[in-house]
């Protein structure tokens, strides 16, 4: 974690980096310079260091959400993930490929060294305008990637850069910078007592242990005499039929009115007479038939 001067101590830091490590494939006076590209370019050798966007790191930009109590008591301080993304570029006299050689050996020195080391932090922090800064004690250390860019992000990213002529360079993405609050969360409430018991299945008061899926069922026990013969007498019982009661007689105004029922159901389910006609004889009549 990191207070809010963490992005220019790791702008610094890289500057370091770089000027730090040129030799022994450069041994003519670089200057390493940390602003934006220039207008007019320089005709000296320089490198020189923009940092051109901070973006939230994908991976971690969610993981601070729950960090205060229902009560609203701070139990975690917010942290903003951070990735911090630089064009470095390179100037120098063009007839002896001076900038060639200075973004080969920047290739060279943040592959050979990835990572910040602690001490180049250190170093970058006793500037004045970075007094204060505390990203040497971070426990994340910030790693360089290069960032692969085509021609038409790379023709979008000068364009930004009004009235910049175009140099050759290489663009990197520094992961991640964990910029933290300043307000102090509450400790953690210390354990009063403990209420842990260690009890074996069967014992009073212990769980019982659980059913596996497939696992055979305990054998039922055998039943007792009484029982059997309580079970027994029930089963007798309910076997024994109950007389049968006569059937009573249904009046004879009922039994008339079933048969007219009955009759006007078969009345109304048989086929109707259909009229079948039969081709014309040569007399010009036909005779039709009914079935």
């Amino acid at each position: 974690m990191s207070n809010g001067l963490a992005f220019a101590t790791v702008t610094q830091a890289l500057a370091l980096l770089i000027a730090n490590n040129l030799r022994p494939e450069i041994d003519i006076a670089v200057t390493v310079d940390t602003r934006r590209p220039p207008a007019e370019p320089p005709t000296e050798p320089t490198i020189n260091i923009f940092l051109y966007q901070v973006t939230p790191n994908a991976s971690l930009r969610t993981t601070d959400l729950p960090t205060r109590a229902s009560d609203g008591t701070l139990l975690k301080r917010p942290a903003a993930a951070m990735d911090l993304h630089y064009l470095i570029s390179a100037y120098g006299e063009e007839s002896e490929l001076v900038g060639q050689r200075l973004i080969g050996t920047v290739v060279r020195i943040l592959h050979e060294i990835p990572m910040l080391p602690k001490d180049v932090i250190e170093e970058a922090a006793r500037r004045p305008y970075l007094t204060g800064s505390d990203l040497a004690d971070a426990v994340q250390r910030v790693r360089f990637t290069p960032t692969q860019m085509d021609v038409d992000e790379t023709s979008k990213l000068w364009g930004m850069l009004y009235q910049t002529p175009y140099v050759l360079s290489v663009c990197y993405q520094g992961s991640l910078v964990l910029i933290e609050g300043r307000e102090r969360p509450v400790p953690a409430k210390p354990v009063e007592r403990s209420t842990v018991r260690v009890l074996p299945f069967g014992a009073p008061g212990a769980p019982e242990p659980p059913t596996l899926p497939g696992a055979e069922r305990p054998e039922e026990p055998a039943e007792t005499e009484a029982s059997t013969e309580a079970s027994t007498e029930v089963s007798t019982e309910a076997e024994t039929p109950s007389p049968v009661r006569p059937a009573k007689k249904r009046p004879a105004a009922a039994k008339t009115a079933a048969a007219k029922t009955a009759k006007a159901a078969k009345s109304a389910v048989s086929p109707a007479r259909t009229r079948k006609s039969t081709p014309r004889r040569r007399g010009g009549r036909s005779e039709d038939t009914e079935s």
